[in-house]
């Protein structure tokens, strides 16, 4: 749970917070911004009885860390992160296979939320993150998921190794990514799955890597030796959708 309101900015971030379960405080939106988009963020949020404030752009900049904001910001109320059944439970009222991914302290938020993104589109059913040393569900995180937070779930867990071992005995095979494993083309990624990507720099870690059932790669064959962790998670989160389709 975060302790105090939090900021998200940029259009789509600000549409579908206002049209999910988030609670949406204040509307900040630049003074000369009268296009479609905004059009449609002011009747939503007056739908709603949302506060809206016309502002300067040097308001917006000072709400706004990032200057992002395409000339809309908003104050959204305290985030509570699922639990890991919340997640477990989607796939069981669906009728499917579970499809999880760990992130084992991803550090950068853009890259947490260009995977929440991925975990959307390639329809997961949730994102597991650890506590400590690892990016949350910032402002930046959020904006880089394009409003995807508001519908797939992320779960904070203590030790990561310990809710590996708890998905293990639920049946769900854990796979983790790193440059030495078995190509991913040549691995079934259909079943009860849970994909690790580990730290940006320093890959899985040791002990996370010892909990996997096995160790995938992506073939690569240019001069460098490898990808930014958040288009790794896509190649192989949309092999494993292909593969679930096939089948």
């Amino acid at each position: 749970m975060r302790d105090k309101s939090t900021v998200i900015e940029g259009r789509n971030a600000v549409i579908e917070a206002l049209r999910s379960d988030i609670t949406v405080e204040r509307v900040f939106i630049l003074k000369t911004s009268t296009d479609g988009p905004v059009n449609t963020i002011i009747r939503e949020a007056r739908k709603q009885d949302i506060r809206i404030d016309f502002v300067d752009k040097s308001r917006l900049d000072e709400i706004c860390p990032d200057r992002k904001h395409q000339g809309v910001a908003a104050y959204v109320a305290a985030f509570s992160y699922s639990t890991i059944f919340d997640i477990l439970k989607i796939s069981e009222e669906k009728g499917k296979d579970p499809f999880i991914f760990i992130l084992d302290e991803i550090e950068d938020p853009h890259n947490l939320g260009a995977i929440i993104r991925t975990a959307n589109m390639c329809g997961a059913d949730g994102v597991i993150i650890p506590k400590n040393r690892a990016a949350g569900l910032t402002a930046t995180a959020m904006k880089a998921s394009a409003g995807a937070v508001a519908y797939t779930p992320v779960a904070k867990v203590t030790n990561l190794s310990r809710t590996i071992d708890e998905l293990k005995e639920k049946g769900i095979w854990v796979y983790g990514l790193d440059m030495d494993g078995e190509s991913i083309y040549r691995t079934a990624l259909t079943g009860p799955l849970a994909l690790v990507v580990g730290n940006e720099g320093k890959g899985i870690s040791r002990l996370v890597k010892e909990k996997c059932d096995a160790i995938l790669s992506i073939p690569t064959f240019g001069d460098i030796d490898s990808l930014n962790a958040s288009v790794a998670c896509g190649v192989v989160a949309f092999e494993a959708l292909r593969q679930r389709i096939g089948r």
